[in-house]
Parts: C-alpha cells; sequence; structure tokens
C-alpha cells in the first residue's frame, strides 16, 4: 500500500536529505515541488492530512485581491496577478476563469469600479484575463439575474480564477512526488536535532498510526506548517519569538439558487469595510469570508454565530432572496497566519504578503501568504534552504511545472442522492491520494463535508467500510471512525433545528 511504500522508503534512505519541509499545506506542499523539481531529494512531514488546516477552508479563488488593490497594496496584488496566469497556464483542469459581476447602484459607482478594474486588468500584465468592462442595468440582471433590482444602474463584469482549494493541492502532492519527493501524512515532527555547532541537521518525528518514532537527518529544514509556524520555531530556540497573528476567516453554503447563476457577485461594501463574494460552487453557493482576529490557532476552528450572521446580512442585502440560518448547508472557517507588525493594529489591515525568516540554527521559515502566491512563496524558501544548507544552486523552474490533473472518471453508486461522489472516488482516494480516515475522504479528497455536512454524516458509515476494506481495519475502526467524524461534522452545522451556537461556545 502507498503509505507503507513510503515509510519503507524513509526507512532506507541512505545520508542526509537535502530538503526536509515540515507542514503539508500549500505551502510545504509547494516547496516539495519546487526543490524536487530542481533535482534535490525531499521529504516531507504532515502533522495531519494534507490540507487539514487553512490550506482547504479558503474562498476558492485564484486572484489578485480586489480588497488588496483597494488597499493601495500594488506589489501583492501585482504578484497575484502574475501567479494566478502561472498557476492557470500550468494548471488548466484544475484553475478556470471565473465571471464576477459588482452590481452598481449609481453612476459613480459605475464609473469607481469601472476604473479600478482596469487598473486590475492592467496589473495582470501578459497573464491577463478576459478583460473587465461595464454593463448596463438589463445585462447586470440578464449576468445575475438574483441581483437586487431597486435602485441598480448597472455593473462592472471582470475575471478572476477559480480552483478547488484541497483537489489542487492533491495534484500538487502527486506533482511533487512524481518528480522524487517523499510526502507522508500523519507525521508529527517532534523535534529539530542540531550538531555540535547548533545548526539544526535533522527532525526526529512519530508515525502517528503506527506510534514508530524515527528521525532523519537533512541539511536544510524549512518550516512551512503556517498557523503554527511559531510552535515549530520554538524547537530550535525556545526564546523565539511569535511573528504571527491570526484572524478567523468563516464561509457558508447555501443552495444554488440563492445565487442561480454561474457568475459569481462581488459584495464591494460590507458593515465591516470588506468585500464579500457569492460564488458558484459544486452546485451551490459559497459565500465568504470574514476577517476576526483570534487569539490562537486551531486545527478545526468555529464559527461564531456573529460572523455567520453578518454573511446572511450583507448578502441579503445584495440578493434578491437572502438565506436565512435555516439555509446553510454547511459553515466553514479557517485560520490566516498573517505576519505581526509593531503596534497594535487590526488584523484586516495586516498585508497578505510572504516573508522567509532564518534563525540562528539555520532553520528557514516561510509564512504569511495566500494561496494564489503558495508558488511564489515556494521558490523564495527553497532559495533561502539552498543558500542555509549550501546546497547547489539550481534554478528554480516551477514556472513551467504542469500540475498533475485532477483525472475523475464517471460511473459508480453514488454515496448520497444529494451529491455527485461516489464509492470509486472512495477507493481512489485510498489507494492513489493517501486518504487513511473517513474525514480525509469526506472533507479533503471530496468536499462532501463542505458542501451539505448533514449529508456527509449520512455518508460515513460507507465511507468508513470501503476504507476498512481497502485497508483491512477491523470493525472497531470502523465504529470509532463513524462517531469521531459525526462528533466533527457537527461542528458544521448551523441549522436551527441543530445543536444550538453561541459567540461563547
Amino acid at each position: 500500500m502507498i503509505r507503507e511504500k513510503i515509510t519503507a522508503a524513509i526507512g532506507k534512505q541512505v545520508g542526509a536529505w537535502d530538503v526536509v519541509i515540515i507542514g503539508g499545506g500549500a505551502t510545504g506542499v509547494g516547496c516539495a515541488v519546487d526543490a524536487a523539481t530542481r533535482g534535490f531529494s525531499v521529504l516531507l512531514l504532515e502533522q495531519q492530512d494534507f490540507g487539514k488546516g487553512t490550506s482547504s477552508r479558503s474562498t476558492k479563488l485564484v486572484h489578485g485581491g480586489v480588497r488588496y488593490l483597494r488597499k493601495g497594496d500594488i506589489p501583492l496584488v501585482r504578484e497575484a496577478l502574475r501567479e494566478r496566469g502561472v498557476l492557470r497556464k500550468n494548471a488548466p483542469d484544475l484553475v478556470s476563469e471565473q465571471p464576477f459581476l459588482i452590481p452598481c447602484y449609481g453612476v459613480l459607482d459605475k464609473l469607481f469600479y469601472g476604473i479600478g478594474m482596469k487598473i486590475y486588468d492592467w496589473l495582470s500584465g501578459r497573464y491577463a484575463f478576459t478583460r473587465s468592462r461595464i454593463v448596463s442595468r438589463r445585462e447586470a440582471l440578464e449576468i445575475a439575474p438574483m441581483v437586487v433590482t431597486e435602485g441598480l444602474s448597472g455593473g462592472v463584469i471582470y475575471y478572476d480564477g477559480r480552483f478547488d482549494d484541497t483537489r489542487l493541492l492533491v495534484g500538487l502532492v502527486q506533482t511533487a512526488a512524481s518528480h522524487g519527493a517523499v510526502l507522508l501524512n500523519y507525521a508529527r515532527v517532534t523535534g529539530i536535532t542540531k550538531d555540535a555547532a547548533g545548526r539544526a541537521k535533522g527532525v526526529s518525528f512519530i508515525d502517528t498510526e503506527s506510534g514508530t518514532e524515527l528521525a532523519v537527518s537533512a541539511r536544510s529544514v524549512i518550516n512551512a506548517t503556517g498557523v503554527f509556524t511559531d510552535p515549530v520555531r520554538k524547537m530550535t530556540s525556545h526564546a523565539a519569538k511569535p511573528i504571527l497573528k491570526f484572524a478567523q476567516g468563516v464561509h457558508i453554503v447555501v443552495d444554488g439558487r440563492f445565487l442561480g447563476s454561474q457568475t459569481s457577485i462581488m459584495i464591494p461594501k460590507t458593515s465591516d469595510g470588506r468585500v464579500l463574494f457569492c460564488i458558484p460552487w459544486h452546485g451551490n453557493t459559497l459565500i465568504g469570508t470574514t476577517d476576526t482576529q483570534v487569539e490562537s490557532a486551531e486545527l478545526e476552528p468555529r464559527a461564531l454565530a456573529s460572523e455567520i450572521e453578518f454573511l446572511i446580512e450583507n448578502a441579503s442585502r445584495y440578493l434578491s432572496i437572502g438565506p436565512t440560518i435555516d439555509d446553510v448547508l454547511s459553515v466553514f472557517a479557517g485560520i490566516r497566519p498573517l505576519i505581526a507588525n509593531a503596534g497594535n493594529e487590526k488584523t484586516s489591515s495586516i498585508s497578505r504578503s510572504h516573508d522567509i525568516f532564518v534563525d540562528a540554527a539555520g532553520l528557514v521559515t516561510v509564512t504569511g501568504g495566500k494561496w494564489t502566491t503558495y508558488r511564489r512563496m515556494a521558490e523564495d524558501a527553497v532559495d533561502k534552504a539552498i543558500m542555509v544548507g549550501g546546497l547547489d544552486e539550481l534554478r528554480c523552474v516551477t514556472n513551467n511545472v504542469q500540475i498533475l490533473n485532477d483525472v475523475r472518471p464517471n460511473g459508480g453508486r453514488r454515496l448520497h442522492p444529494d451529491l455527485v461522489h461516489t464509492e470509486e472516488d472512495v477507493v481512489r482516494a485510498v489507494r492513489t491520494e493517501m486518504a487513511r480516515t473517513v474525514e480525509d475522504v469526506l472533507a479533503r479528497r471530496t468536499r462532501a463535508l463542505f458542501i451539505n455536512a448533514r449529508a456527509a454524516m449520512e455518508m460515513a458509515p460507507t465511507v468508513a467500510g470501503i476504507i476498512a476494506t481497502e485497508l483491512e481495519f477491523d470493525d472497531e475502526w470502523v465504529r470509532r471512525q463513524i462517531d469521531e467524524f459525526s462528533k466533527l461534522a457537527r461542528g458544521y452545522l448551523v441549522r436551527s433545528d441543530d445543536v444550538p451556537r453561541s459567540d461563547a461556545d
């Protein structure tokens, strides 16, 4: 089986790995692709499943960031727009062009947003998508029939990228592996070893499935653990000061009828000064996101009632039929790792740019950033790891590395009448995508938990049975998996007939 083969490969490694990467989200896996395609020996270790944290909880956009343009962060927007173009070129089956309507309720709005989106087009340069344009009231309603009509003067159509975050991440994992990288999930790093001079020379970790403790040596170690960056930095220095602040972003999923179109709506004015997106996603409508400062990072963050109310209220100002809490099929939250600046500025004001830190032990930390810029973050991190580890100065080639396509054959018995996922999807997830649990399959290899949490709970027994057959697990494992997944999934339900929620929860 694939995991056992990977564990065996780690044990057979002779000498030091060129690069060991801690963290299996977008940035960590991006580092694995970058380093492996340069020709280095690469080991990546992830404490849970690939994309378990922030990387599976995005707004599903590959974009430059309209909000960052409004804030004047031109370098970030330009970089992200370039990376958007590179990603569409390298993953055409995973990243596609998505039209957005900015509804306008006055001539000045049309002029303001029309000029703004022309600047957005211009900043994308040779990586431009279809150009933006101002549209009349009639055309706006043809494009987005569910937008509020009272006072509507027209709108601005612009184009950005859309993707499914964890499906792209699976493609990146497979791409890294195809170039010789070794990637292992459920491998929790417990320490960073040092040589006599105090330099990082490897890591120790536990295979959490078997409980086996292992140690490997490395010429360079990259910390790409996202919101868990600071605890890993303390593995080389207990005195390391925190470099991150945290912001929670929440999304809700409702029926597709609330959007009623394959065109997304960008809501330009919310009560907290942010923008909001209503996006067609797997036949439903995804609405997000929020920006709530939180004090700590969790693997399973939970949405506050106030955040859900914020999304419903602000979306309802622009949708002719607004969703209610009873319409929410699923809610999910993610934590953004933001590089803290001096002072007490709000997280919404902190730039989404990334940065590289190297401590006295030579641990390379890459953090901040956003999904769209993962490739550039990885390039910068590996460049630094080459310098720190004295590796051959091989150049980055990921500008032109094709990401393995998400081939999903039709057929097979559906797992639930409300969702398209089949038994074949589960088998493939286990055999070729390193899924080990019901959550891996229903949250990340498929998106069932994020699309419709109640349906996912009903699918869990069948999925557990298929996984157990594939991996030769016993009935007790099946019962435990069903219980654990049901408990997890209840946190994605918000309807009034479900578990009560409050800001104090």
